[in-house]
């Protein structure tokens, strides 16, 4: 409970910054603020990392960073039924896709089966790259809503949050998919095709 708790804290802590950046960004800025990107390295520290270099001065690539710190707080998830490290743990995939102007989605496939041929580690990862692309629907959602309130780019936004929708539905059909498959390839019976007639 301690552990989401703090989970949570730095979540709001990022959505502070990533509001930091917008307002910045409104008034037409290009440059994050020393005290700013202080910020952003304290919040890695406090979410782990050790020693992290101070921030680079642009605001896009303040917004970059953030993104990230956000991505991996929503993936400590607890509702997110993962292992902590597997040895041959494949995560979901990543490729970027173009959304609009120069701005790039990360996409989400979902990870092959495990050379283990452990199906219930398999979709266990599965059914966690799914909550992790719900995870970042909702942010893309929220910052769409933001920007829209904001009049920031609200094109720019409506078309991420529809990025990430879109990649979010695909992988939910992909792994409704996977489950059918493996449920008809366990009623097969041993030696035969499903559905072959007794001799």
């Amino acid at each position: 409970m301690a552990a989401e708790t703090h989970r949570r804290i730095l979540l709001a802590e990022s959505d502070d910054l990533l509001d930091d950046v917008e307002t910045l960004r409104l008034h037409e800025e290009r440059e994050a603020p020393l005290r700013l990107r202080e910020a952003i390295r304290a919040l890695q520290i406090r979410l782990g990392r050790r020693n992290p270099p101070l921030p680079p001065a642009t605001l896009d690539s303040a917004h970059e960073l953030v993104f990230a710190v956000q991505q991996r707080l929503m993936a400590a998830n607890p509702k997110n039924p993962r292992p902590v490290r597997h040895a041959n743990r494949p995560s979901g995939q990543p490729v970027f896709t173009v959304v609009r102007e120069d701005r790039r989605w990360k996409v989400l496939t979902l990870p092959p089966p495990l050379a283990s041929g452990d199906e219930a580690a398999w979709m266990e990862l599965v059914e966690s790259t799914v909550e992790r692309a719900w995870d970042r629907w909702c942010y893309a959602h929220h910052q769409a809503t933001r920007a829209a309130r904001l009049h920031t780019r609200p094109l720019l936004a409506l078309a991420v949050e529809r990025a990430a929708w879109i990649n979010y539905w695909l992988l939910v059909q992909d792994a409704e998919r996977v489950t059918e498959r493996l449920s008809a390839s366990r009623a097969r019976p041993a030696g035969g095709m499903l559905g072959s007639p007794q001799r």
